[in-house]
C-alpha cells in the first residue's frame, strides 16, 4: 500500500513527497526540496528506509535538500532524472540566479529517458515524460493508488511557468492533455506547489488548458 507524507519546504514552498510501500518500509523521495534533515526525521519516525530520490525536474527548489539527506543515508540513494535536465542539474538548478548556492548532492544514476517504470517495494510507477516547464520534466503515476505526482506541470487551477530557459507553453499544454487529462478523473494530482487536486477537477475548471474538457 502506498503511504505518502507531504512536506512543504524551502524558500518557494515546494512540496517534497516522502512515500513508501507500507508493507516493506521501502521509501523514496520525490523532489527533496530543502531541509534534508526534516525529510529524514519523518522517515525515521515511521521506520522507513529511503533508498531512492526521484526528481520531476532539475530546478534548484526541487533538489535543494538532496545533499543533506544523502549524507545521512547508507548506502547513498540512487537519483533518477531525465537526461534532458542533466545540464540544469549540473548548473545547480539555476539557484545562483536567485542568490542560492546549491550543493547538488549525488549525481543522477537512473536515466528517466529510458525508464518506463520505477519500482518501490511492491509498487510500480509509470514515468511520464512531460516537457514544457523544463525539457526533461517528468511525472510519476501509480495506477494502483490512483495518484499522479505532477511536479511543476499542473497545479490546482494553474500550470507551471514557461518563461524560464527551456520552457514552452505549447509543449506544456500538450503534455497536460496527453499525460494528465487521459488519466481517470478520480486520479489525485500531487503537484510541486500548492494543494492537491484531481484530474476531473482540472479538466473542468483549469483556465490555462482550454476550459471544460470533461468529455476527454
Amino acid at each position: 500500500m502506498l503511504a505518502i507524507v507531504t512536506l512543504t519546504l524551502g524558500p518557494v514552498a515546494t512540496n517534497a513527497y516522502l512515500f513508501a510501500d507500507s508493507e516493506t518500509g521501502a521509501a523514496a523521495v520525490i523532489d527533496p526540496a530543502w531541509d534534508g534533515d526534516v525529510i529524514l526525521a519523518e522517515a525515521k519516525k515511521r521506520d522507513w528506509q529511503i533508498g531512492q530520490l526521484w526528481y520531476t525536474h532539475a530546478h534548484f527548489d526541487h533538489f535543494g535538500g538532496a545533499a543533506e539527506l544523502a549524507r545521512s543515508l547508507t548506502p547513498t540513494p540512487s537519483v533518477a532524472l531525465h537526461s534532458a535536465d542533466h545540464f540544469l542539474w549540473q548548473m545547480g538548478g539555476g539557484g545562483a540566479l536567485f542568490g542560492f548556492r546549491i550543493d547538488k548532492g549525488p549525481a543522477p544514476s537512473v536515466d528517466l529517458a529510458s525508464a518506463r517504470t520505477l519500482n518501490l517495494g511492491g509498487l510500480t510507477f509509470e514515468v511520464r515524460h512531460t516537457p514544457g516547464h523544463t525539457p526533461g520534466h517528468c511525472a510519476f503515476y501509480c495506477a494502483s493508488a490512483g495518484v499522479l505526482f505532477s511536479g511543476d506541470l499542473i497545479f490546482q487551477g494553474s500550470v507551471g511557468r514557461t518563461d524560464l530557459p527551456g520552457g514552452s507553453t505549447s509543449t506544456l499544454i500538450a503534455s497536460i492533455r496527453a499525460h494528465v487529462f487521459t488519466l481517470p478523473d478520480a486520479t489525485r494530482i500531487l503537484s510541486g506547489h500548492d494543494p492537491e487536486t484531481t484530474v476531473g477537477e482540472e479538466k473542468v475548471s483549469n483556465p490555462f488548458v482550454g476550459g471544460d474538457l470533461s468529455s476527454l
